[in-house]
């Protein structure tokens, strides 16, 4: 007997995309109530980045942007040691 063909091998294929179709749908269902998602938790990020520059990134919590200031690109430069 041989193996599955060219034939199967597109029917694996339709029931991989039927399958990643049905978990966007899920997903969509999910979220659906709320369709600006992301753009509120990009707006609580960017709330949260700015309280912690304005605190000069000392606060608990804003210790995850410490590797990503004071270097020329970022142009902020805070003294974290004190």
């Amino acid at each position: 007997m041989t193996g599955y063909g060219n034939h199967a091998q597109a029917g694996f294929a339709m029931i991989v995309v039927a399958a990643s179709l049905a978990a966007i749908g899920l997903i969509a269902l999910a979220i659906g109530s709320d369709v600006l998602l992301a753009d509120n938790m990009q707006r609580d990020n960017t709330a949260h980045f700015e309280e912690c520059k304005e605190n000069d990134f000392k606060p608990d919590g804003c210790e995850k942007y410490w590797d990503r200031i004071n270097n020329s690109i970022s142009g902020i430069y805070v003294d974290l040691d004190t």
